[in-house]
């Protein structure tokens, strides 16, 4: 199965674009210049992210994690990470794979 996400040209350097993922969102960024996605859930209750100064915040009690989807701070569990989505980029787009 394959998915488009978004264009690559529309990833931005910095920062990231949330987009629609099957009814949930996903933020699409770069993480050392290669285009990942990670899905828009805290490991802790389940609450949205944000992305702030170079980390994503839960918007619902602060937990913080770095760009490569560790934990940073609490109330997340220490050992979690955020869910990378398994993707790749095609020509223009960049893709959710599943099954491939």
């Amino acid at each position: 199965m394959l998915h488009t996400l978004c264009k690559v040209k529309d990833i931005p350097n910095e920062g990231t674009l949330l987009v629609d993922f099957f009814g949930r969102t996903v933020h699409v960024y770069k993480l050392d210049n290669k285009p990942v996605a990670v899905a828009n859930v805290c490991t802790h209750f389940g609450g949205p992210l944000e992305y702030r100064d170079c980390k994503f915040v839960c918007q619902w009690h602060n937990a913080e994690f770095s760009l490569d989807a560790k934990r940073l701070t609490a109330p997340a569990p220490s050992d979690s990470k955020l869910m990378f989505l398994s993707t790749r980029v095609d020509g223009e787009d960049f893709n959710y794979i599943w099954g491939d």
